[in-house]
């Protein structure tokens, strides 16, 4: 049994505050913005982008960013003439986002591509009508619950294709994966073996999967490694699952997972969106009452994730302090 928790005796954090995983530089954007024309000042923690006229202009991207290729996407679409974006991001929320402007008049070519062409438009209209692609992380959190706690579910209303990567990894160690349409069965009722995984920008396994996929290495046969190529500060987690019998060694952007028969029932806290994900899963495969606080960083990216594991059969519920 898991029992998530509201910690009444610790202060809520602003759900605007993102998680701490480490550096976020946001150079990229601001050299997009520059090269479009715009004035950049950067002083006393605030920054300020001017411009009476955007102009279009080919823009190579010095690391693959999905923050600042959607913000050049964004800038470009009314900025004069052709916009190149090079060595862009390629992730599924880049299609969808470049999608949804051209429903409403943009014209964006080569979005999912390494090189995304943006030709100037004079307006956007306003009266567009978009369904929002299924979000893939959301979808691999359960798949990887199931590995985990020796399930068999269905995923349904996905795009089979934005989730090879977490697939392959799953078969990999021993899991099932059926696909069929837009539904995706994962059963898994034996130990999983070992692997090694590193984390890159789509189409790669996705750091925000990361967390997740180490629960199902904790209970794995064997030693395995996973290297973190994105965030410095991603293995914070590791420590709760620790407490909750894990052996895992994280130093750096590296991780070796000693695998366990077992996780037994411990108080943890998320430290951030997905390390809460991934506390949630270890506490359904645990022996115990697992207690989880910080609920907070959960509810950023996960819509009433503990109605959705009670209708898979897993025993958890949201309480507050008042009703331990």
């Amino acid at each position: 049994m898991v029992l998530c928790l509201e910690d009444a005796r610790k202060p809520k954090l602003d759900y605007l505050v993102g998680c701490n995983l480490g550096a976020r530089p946001i150079d990229q954007h601001i050299k997009g913005f520059e090269a479009l024309g715009a004035d950049v000042e950067v002083a006393n923690g605030n920054i300020t982008a001017k411009a009476r006229k955007l102009t279009a202009n080919s823009i190579y991207m010095d690391v693959v960013s999905v923050g600042a290729t959607i913000n050049i996407m964004l800038a470009s679409v009314l900025a004069e003439g052709t916009t190149i974006i090079d060595n862009a991001a390629k992730e599924p929320h880049i299609v969808d986002v470049a999608n949804f402007l051209n429903t409403m008049g943009a014209d964006i070519r080569g979005a999912g591509t390494d090189i995304i062409k943006v030709n100037g438009v004079k307006e956007l209209k306003g009266n567009a009508t978009y369904s929002v692609v299924p979000d893939q992380i959301e979808a691999g959190t359960f798949m990887l619950a199931a590995v985990a706690s020796k399930g068999d579910i269905v995923v349904k209303n996905c795009i089979t294709k934005h989730l090879e990567s977490i697939t392959a990894k799953i078969v990999e160690i021993g899991g099932n994966v059926d696909a069929n349409g837009d539904h995706l069965r994962v059963w898994c009722n034996t130990r999983t073996n070992k692997a090694t995984i590193k984390t890159l920008p789509y189409p790669g396994f996705p750091t925000d999967l990361q967390p997740q996929m180490g629960v199902v290495l904790s209970l794995s046969k064997g030693t395995s490694i996973i290297n973190e190529s994105i965030w410095e500060s991603r293995f914070q987690y590791t420590a709760e699952l620790n407490k909750m019998g894990a052996k895992i060694t994280a130093q750096g952007k590296s991780a070796v997972f000693e695998g366990v028969d077992k996780l037994n029932a411990a108080p943890v806290y998320a430290c951030d969106l997905r390390a809460g994900a991934a506390l949630i899963i270890a506490g359904i495969a645990a022996k115990g009452k697992t207690e989880i606080y910080n609920l907070n960083y959960i509810d950023r990216g996960y819509e009433n994730i503990e109605e959705k594991f009670r209708k898979l059969g897993a025993k958890i519920e949201r309480v507050n302090d008042e009703q331990l």
